[in-house]
């Protein structure tokens, strides 16, 4: 991030009480996104627990809005009811890996690289395991693809079966290669 302009950031915490440890996470999470953007004006994160008295079973929402010269983009990560958005940080990681493409694809757009008419990269679900909120993707070379279920568009993640053709945004994950969103093909507008 350009040192000389540190953006304005405005963390608001809803039905919790203010964490320290989370704010941190959120700070850090907004200095890697300035290796994507060096001019970020501005940053406001919203965190809110679903419910405020119980410990067990909250899931989290977060909303990120992002300024850059020329545009506002807003990510806003609903809890889906998949129990990984119970854990804070996990709600935080996917919020802000889905602002990195938002920003990632602005970036690509100013500077005219917009890539038109790129197959993306296709595969067969090898693994799925609904409880688990995760699947594998096989890809044509023998590469595995991890993804979870908010990964798939259009489509109810627990209808997937092994076998399933699909096609997908791959991104580098912490765990390593994993598919930020998941289409099947063949099967459209399925959501449960």
């Amino acid at each position: 991030m350009n040192t000389d302009r540190v953006p304005l950031v405005e963390l608001t915490f809803r039905n919790m009480d203010p964490s320290p440890a989370v704010e941190e996470r959120v700070r850090t999470q907004i200095d890697k996104l300035g290796q994507f953007h060096d001019h970020i004006m501005a940053c406001r994160v919203a965190i809110e627990s679903s419910h405020r008295h119980h410990h067990k079973g909250n899931l989290y929402h977060v909303r990120i809005d992002l300024t850059i010269p020329d545009h506002e983009l807003v990510v806003s990560r609903e809890p889906s009811g998949h129990h990984a958005h119970e854990d804070v940080y996990v709600a935080i990681r996917d919020a802000f890996d889905a602002m990195r493409r938002q920003l990632q694809d602005a970036v690509r757009k100013q500077r005219g690289k917009v890539k038109h008419h790129e197959t993306p990269p296709h595969g067969r679900i090898r693994e799925i395991a609904p409880a688990a909120d995760y699947g594998v993707i096989e890809t044509p070379d023998g590469r595995e693809i991890r993804f979870s279920g908010k990964s798939v568009v259009d489509y109810d993640f627990a209808r997937l079966e092994v076998g399933d053709s699909v096609w997908f945004t791959e991104v580098e994950s912490e765990d390593g290669p994993a598919a930020s969103t998941v289409h099947v093909e063949g099967k459209h507008h399925i959501v449960g």
